[in-house]
């Protein structure tokens, strides 16, 4: 008897994962807790490891293809099993055990009716009469290897005329987990150089598109002076790095304040669930690290309880963590409201997509010197100071302009009165 292994739930709110590479082969021995292949999803690439310690059987999921969390990725024979299996059946009479020949059949042919999503892919695209290939799998499943030999050997069983065509029905083939489409023909010309899109790169792409379609997003922006914080941050910085051994970037301290206003204005730390809001009790603030062609998402926990200090630490870690390939799937998970420094890059003004299924976002622009015009009871004046354009993004289910507004006016509060007299890092 084989166990079947399925695909887990890697983080809050995944719903699929896509195998980027397999560890093992059919006939490999593994022991428990051994790593079976890489996964990537819209918030982490992790591992899965085995559950059992036994001898692969099988791979059901061929290498960049996406199946749906609780699907079957693989088989293996455990040890131990087929002794007790084998026990069992001493006990149990033949007429018990024995499958009729109907039964044995219907279960063949459901098995040969379930394709997944790179067999359905590979057939449309060679047109493929999947009915009249016989599948090397389990249950006589098609294989994406199956097809791959027709198409080399170039005998291509082609569909018959519609009013002929026997083909399985739509409720009998496996869901897909995402929709199969003719290619995009872009057209090329010398010199174009073609990129394949990567398990990261898709997992990206879908969670964005799902984010843009799912959620009616609102955008507003308020412009704070951060004169004041800008002399902390520089009064503080070189004693900080001597004394903890890492940077002191201003992140810590736009982070600080967006927490702050959380709890006052806790809407915008909720989720849309369908039929209700959830408000989340934990201030968990998402990050948004980049590397060179991938953007992860880690996560902050109860940042609330956290000082300056603190919160520069762990946003020093997550991202070295990130940039390394180190970070983990718990390191991704039960984020409540992202905060993106998109300043690192230079940028001064951006709309960022919310990371679903959170209710908002907030990007943290360039600081720049700016002539600005000050009140005084002198009168007004022009002055150089350093300001910075902070850009949130909303879920218009979640949250209305009016809550924004004034979540966006305490952070701008929070930030300007930030001063070596008020401000304790630790």
């Amino acid at each position: 008897m084989a166990t079947e292994i399925t695909m887990p739930q890697l983080g809050e709110s995944v719903t699929e994962g896509t195998i980027s590479r397999w560890l093992v082969k059919p006939g490999d021995k593994v022991n428990k807790y051994d790593p079976l292949a890489e996964v990537l999803t819209d918030k982490v690439n992790a591992e899965i490891p085995s559950s059992f310690s036994g001898t692969i059987q099988e791979l059901l999921v061929e290498e960049d293809e996406t199946v749906a969390v609780g699907h079957v990725i693989c088989t293996m024979n455990v040890e131990g099993e087929a002794v007790e299996a084998e026990t069992n059946d001493t006990s149990v009479s033949s007429a018990e055990t024995t499958e009729s020949p109907t039964e044995t059949q219907e279960q063949s042919t459901s098995a040969k009716k379930r394709y997944s999503p790179a067999v359905l892919r590979l057939a449309e695209e060679h047109d493929i009469d999947l009915t009249h290939v016989t599948g090397s799998g389990k249950g006589g499943r098609i294989t994406r290897k199956d097809l791959q030999a027709i198409i080399e050997g170039g005998d291509i069983p082609k569909a018959a005329p519609m009013t002929e065509q026997k083909t399985a029905p739509v409720h009998e083939t496996m869901p897909l987990t995402e929709k199969v489409q003719e290619p995009v023909q872009v057209p090329t010309v010398s010199g174009d150089v073609e990129i394949p899109v990567s398990g990261v790169r898709k997992a990206i792409a879908q969670n964005m598109v799902k984010s843009k379609h799912e959620a009616p997003h609102a955008w507003t922006m308020v412009e704070v002076d951060v004169t004041n914080l800008v002399q902390l941050r520089n009064q503080l910085k070189e004693g900080f790095k001597k004394k903890e051994g890492f940077n002191l970037t201003f992140l810590p301290f736009f982070i600080k304040a967006v927490v702050e206003a959380l709890k006052a204005y806790p809407q915008l730390n909720s989720m849309w669930a369908g039929d209700k809001i959830i408000q989340k009790k934990d201030i968990n603030i998402s990050l948004a690290v980049a590397t060179d062609d991938a953007l992860f998402v880690p996560v902050i926990k109860h940042a609330d309880e956290k000082t300056i200090k603190g919160l520069a630490r762990e946003v020093n870690e997550l991202a070295h963590k990130v940039r390394t390939g180190k970070v983990t799937s718990s390191d991704m998970q039960g984020g409540t409201f992202t905060v993106n420094n998109t300043g690192s890059f230079g940028s001064v003004l951006s709309t960022p997509i919310i990371n679903h299924p959170q209710a908002a976002i907030l990007s943290v622009e360039s600081i720049v010197k700016r002539p600005v015009v000050i009140e005084s009871e002198a009168g007004d004046m022009i002055a150089i100071r350093s300001m910075v354009n902070l850009c949130l993004s909303l879920d218009h289910r979640v949250l209305d302009g009016l809550i924004c507004g004034r979540f966006l006016a305490k952070v701008k509060n929070i930030l300007e009165n930030m001063t070596i007299e008020n401000t304790s890092i630790y």
